[in-house]
């Protein structure tokens, strides 16, 4: 076993393995079979604005992303709207934090420790969903494990100026990027009550943790008054708080065998605060208002892959007496057996069903039954951002309920015109194609424009085709009678 943590130590370092294997895990599989999903399609869309219209849009809605949308028109602008631009910055980033995972692992419990860690992150289940996802909580994750990363060295004696200024940077960035990542700074002040710091720690990480929060405040207090926009999300209920109770319990068994004591670093001490203070954090915050998403904390995977690590450090410590060649290949095993365990589920994740719909099939279907002169209506306009991210495939077709334009409008759907001139419209219209969701994914319609265009299509058109995909729905529809 020494030979070969030697080899780990000195030849290759340790970091880079499940940094190389979390971005293997990314890259397989990352297009879904060229599938694209409502949240995805909303950065999608957003991107292709320019900066200028991004900045109106973020007045109206969604401030609370405006950092990663800047970014993501960025990469659009360099390397043109793709999936794989639009997922790649994902991967990176998880890699970064499996790196991460693995080397405070390795500093505060061992190679072992450090290595099965890393090897663990990338196979975590929400990691493995959230790796290929064009959204923010990639970039986040990384944040923490860097920010977790630069507590430890400074925690250890080994730490700057300079440190404090990244950490404060670090974390500031992962704000912007989503405000509730936050929930890092008590997991963090968690970690330095059971560590017993001193006031040599405490005064620059509270002048770093303040001056992040001051910085991103401007943003909180801006995005409140755009609550609206998570509205949808359901009130609190105890099923919902049942997966991150076995988190906790996984966490707990894990920091055990870490042997944790007072006023010691240890990997436990990180570990078990991170996992558990943001997932406590947003249930407590759920109370007030309905902000249970487990996205939000996804960072917190940080904390589940240091404690697993632990355990499996544990564990080759304790065979390494009794079974010294077999205790190095210890780690290696569990990964091929967790490889094979979660195969199923890794494989389903990287399926276009993973995800509620998707927004690329549907417009090929329209592209197919689409004929010189018709029209298209959205239900609910939502639905709009399938012709937002494949404008070529609706070319021809006049979006007859559209009043303004998302980018003029600065919202992420448009604005549409009333029900009476939606309705006066649609009865002068031969064909229209209706894009909308499936029956078991979509939810009741409540808005007025959408019971408007609901009740003309029932009472003056009939079906003459109709395609399913994915959880989007094309149907084409034909005017009874004469157009008025």
């Amino acid at each position: 076993m020494t030979c070969r943590i030697t080899f780990f130590r000195h030849r290759l370092p340790v970091w880079l393995i499940p940094l190389l294997w979390t971005l293997a895990l990314g890259l397989w599989g990352l297009s879904r079979e060229q599938s694209v999903w409502r949240d995805e399609a909303a950065t999608w869309q957003v991107a292709r604005r320019s900066v200028a219209d991004i900045w109106h849009m973020l007045g109206q809605v969604d401030a609370v992303h405006g950092l990663y949308y800047l970014l993501m028109h960025g990469l659009f602008e360099c390397f043109g709207p793709s999936t794989t631009t639009l997922r790649l910055p994902s991967v990176l980033a998880m890699a970064v934090a499996a790196a991460c995972v693995t080397v405070i692992g390795h500093r505060l419990a061992g190679v072992w420790a450090g290595l099965g860690g890393g090897l663990a992150f990338g196979l975590l289940p929400a990691v493995q969903f959230y790796l290929q996802e064009g959204r923010p909580y990639a970039l986040i994750a990384a944040g923490a494990g860097i920010s977790t990363l630069l507590l430890v060295t400074v925690l250890r004696g080994r730490g700057r100026t300079v440190h404090w200024a990244a950490y404060g940077g670090t974390v500031l960035v992962c704000a912007l990027l989503n405000w509730l990542s936050l929930l890092i700074l008590p997991a963090h002040v968690a970690t330095l009550v059971w560590t017993k710091a001193g006031r040599r720690m405490w005064t620059p990480w509270s002048v770093a943790a303040t001056a992040a929060v001051a910085a991103a405040l401007p943003l909180i207090l801006f995005s409140r008054t755009q609550s609206h926009q998570v509205s949808w999300i359901p009130p609190l209920t105890w099923h919902m708080v049942i997966g991150p109770a076995v988190l906790l319990a996984i966490g707990t068994l894990g920091s055990v065998l870490d042997r944790p004591r007072a006023g010691r670093l240890s990997l436990a001490a990180v570990a078990l605060p991170l996992l558990a203070v943001p997932q406590i954090g947003l249930i407590g915050l759920s109370l007030i208002q309905p902000l249970f998403l487990d996205r939000y904390v996804l960072f917190s995977m940080v904390g589940l892959a240091l404690l697993i690590g632990a355990a499996l450090g544990a564990a080759v410590r304790s065979a390494g007496p009794r079974f010294p060649r077999a205790a190095p290949w210890l780690v290696p095993a569990v990964v091929v057996v967790a490889v094979v365990a979660l195969l199923p589920q890794s494989l389903a994740k990287r399926s276009p069903s993973s995800r509620v719909d998707d927004v690329l099939s549907v417009a090929a279907d329209v592209r197919q039954l689409k004929k010189a002169g018709d029209a298209v209506l959205f239900i609910p306009a939502a639905r709009r951002d399938t012709a937002l991210v494949s404008p070529e495939d609706f070319a021809g077709l006049r979006d007859i309920a559209l009043a303004r334009s998302p980018a003029e409008s600065g919202t992420l759907k448009g604005t549409e015109a009333g029900p009476d001139r939606i309705r006066t419209v649609m009865l002068a219209q031969r064909r229209i194609l209706l894009v909308t969701d499936t029956p078991e994914v979509a939810r009741p319609v409540s808005a007025e424009r959408d019971k408007a265009k609901t009740s003309v299509l029932e009472k003056h058109f009939t079906v003459v085709a109709d395609e399913q995909v994915r959880g989007r729905q094309v149907t084409v529809y034909e005017r009874l009678g004469p157009a008025q």
